[in-house]
């Protein structure tokens, strides 16, 4: 069971992540209403990761005996300049994330609660592949500034055939058992 540090920043790490959610959720629907749908799609998808990365996260509290809270969240950020903003925004969210992410695992080391700090690992290993993505966006919509449907064309020939599960991820709560 973790220790009650640990639960506590689980629970804060719950609300970041929704957070995440709500702020991907709007920086979709902004690209939505420019009609640029790829850029749209991409941050929907990414808007139900992080909330999948909470959903992970009340499911490991549930399933160490920890009551697990469901916070509010301040409003996202729905006015951007530009194209680039939100991606802008998004990298720094990641960045903030992975330093949160971090964080949590050395809290759990620190604390002894080695099984929260293995759980992490996903987390931190994901972190990795989120800014990487979000930088190589960033790169592309900066480039594509006064071409978005450049920006478009980029992401509907790099993202033919998708991604996929991984099988490796924790278990979401409220996902299919098994």
């Amino acid at each position: 069971m973790p220790t009650p540090r640990v639960a506590e920043r689980l629970q804060e790490q719950i609300a970041n992540e929704f957070a995440a959610f709500q702020q991907y959720t709007a920086i979709a629907v902004h690209y939505d209403a420019d009609t640029l749908p790829r850029l749209a799609a991409f941050f929907y998808a990414q808007a139900l990761e992080e909330r999948n990365h909470a959903m992970m996260m009340v499911r490991y509290l549930m399933d160490q005996g920890v009551d697990a809270r469901i916070p509010g969240v301040a409003a996202p950020e729905t006015d951007f300049s530009d194209i680039v903003a939100p991606v802008a925004l998004a990298l720094a969210q990641e960045r903030r994330v992975t330093d949160q992410i971090n964080a949590l695992a050395a809290l759990a080391r620190e604390e002894g609660d080695y099984t929260t700090e293995q759980f992490m690992g996903w987390f931190i290993r994901e972190q990795i592949e989120e800014i990487a993505t979000m930088s190589d966006l960033l790169r592309v919509v900066e480039r594509g500034r006064d071409a978005p449907l450049m920006v478009e064309e980029y992401l509907a020939r790099e993202s033919a055939g998708g991604g996929g599960e991984d099988a490796g991820a924790p278990p979401v709560a409220g996902g299919p058992l098994g």
